[in-house]
């Protein structure tokens, strides 16, 4: 009976001893040096998203931004408008940030090569100054940097800056014109416009036929009126020919402008039309000859010529005449005629073979060619 009293007595403290082994944090293993210390865990967690903002929008294309100022009284400066309003007699400067700066102004100004104006380059900007304005410098100034990689430039379209401006001069409600008659040309595949631009930005314009005697109304179809342009036929058709003026009213003033005669063309755009005509293709020692070179066209685009003919490497002596009119073909159809003449005088051996004319607008080239032979 003790015997068995022990044995139980024993089972029970071994039991016990298991129990506090496994609850009693003083017998816990202390932890590694170095040994992760994060109770692992179940739990979700919802991820952020970074949130993106406006500027870091997709669309990397940079954003124009003007560089043009102009230089206003006491030293200040400002951004200019789209549009101003200047006095003739006043001095314009305008200014554009970049170490290398293009202009572009009225062609006025370019075609008379006007010492009025001066453009330079500094180093952090580019300068326009024109002095002594006129109603005849009213229109678009703009500027743009350059990109260059060497000698190759291109226009950085991210850095512009533009401004039209009017020049009001007493008695000048139109923008003067160099002539007192010019010429339009109507070409079915393009606008046309009649060139009526005012120097006060309030004008009111209209634009008449001279016969039969009436206003022509712009009805935004066919004719529309651009303060920047002028009158714009959009879609010129042969019944758009004739005699045509402008009138402007202003501040109680009224004005007319010069007349404008508007032709239709015949011929399309495209390279130049040409052919090649030799006097004779059969000379004689001694004798003289010439090969017509001749294009038909459109009346307001040029042509220029290039010749390769059989005495060339040898420098044998000829003449070149480069002429060209234009021919009223009825129904106010006209063409320019273009023609180019070379003439070599006591034909010998070495004029024999093929003389070459190559005709160039542009539009592109045409190539033709007659040949002459030693009899």
């Amino acid at each position: 009976m003790k015997v068995w009293l022990l044995l139980g007595l024993l089972l029970v403290h071994e039991v016990l001893e298991d129990v506090a082994g496994q609850h009693s944090p003083k017998n816990k293993r202390s932890k590694e040096q170095g040994e992760n210390r994060i109770k692992p865990t179940s739990k979700k967690v919802k991820p952020k998203v970074p949130k993106i903002k406006d500027r870091d929008s997709t669309d990397s294309t940079p954003k124009s931004q003007s560089i043009m100022i102009q230089a206003m009284d006491k030293g200040r400066f400002q951004k200019p408008a789209a549009t101003l309003t200047l006095t003739a007699g006043q001095t314009l400067e305008l200014r554009c940030k970049g170490g290398k700066v293009e202009w572009s102004y009225p062609a006025f100004l370019d075609t008379f090569k006007d010492t009025r104006l001066s453009v330079k380059q500094h180093e952090r900007y580019g300068q326009l100054t024109l002095v002594n304005s006129t109603a005849a410098d009213t229109g678009e100034f703009s500027c743009w940097g350059q990109l260059c990689n060497g000698y190759i430039c291109r226009r950085d379209e991210a850095k512009t800056g533009s401004t039209y401006i009017f020049f009001t001069e007493k008695g000048e409600l139109f923008v003067p014109s160099p002539s007192y008659f010019d010429v339009v040309y109507l070409n079915p595949d393009r606008q046309a416009v009649v060139p009526c631009r005012v120097t006060v930005l309030s004008a009111t314009v209209t634009l008449h036929r001279e016969f039969p005697a009436k206003e022509i109304p712009t009805n935004g179809t066919d004719i529309t009126y651009d303060l920047k342009r002028g009158f714009v036929y959009l879609q010129p058709r042969s019944d758009h020919q004739g005699v045509v003026y402008c009138k402007a009213e202003a501040e109680g003033k009224s004005q007319i402008s010069v007349k404008y005669q508007l032709l239709y063309v015949e011929v399309p755009s495209g390279p130049p039309s040409t052919t090649i005509l030799a006097s004779s293709n059969k000379v004689k020692g001694g004798d003289d000859i010439s090969v017509l070179c001749t294009v038909l066209g459109e009346p307001d685009v040029e042509v220029e010529f290039r010749w390769i003919f059989p005495g060339q490497k040898d420098e044998r002596p000829v003449t070149i005449q480069d002429t060209w009119r234009l021919v009223h073909r009825g129904l106010g159809h006209t063409t320019r005629i273009s023609q180019s003449v070379i003439t070599i005088e006591d034909f010998e051996t070495i004029d024999a073979g093929y003389y070459i004319c190559t005709a160039q607008n542009l539009r592109g080239q045409t190539t033709v060619a007659t040949a002459i032979e030693f009899s």
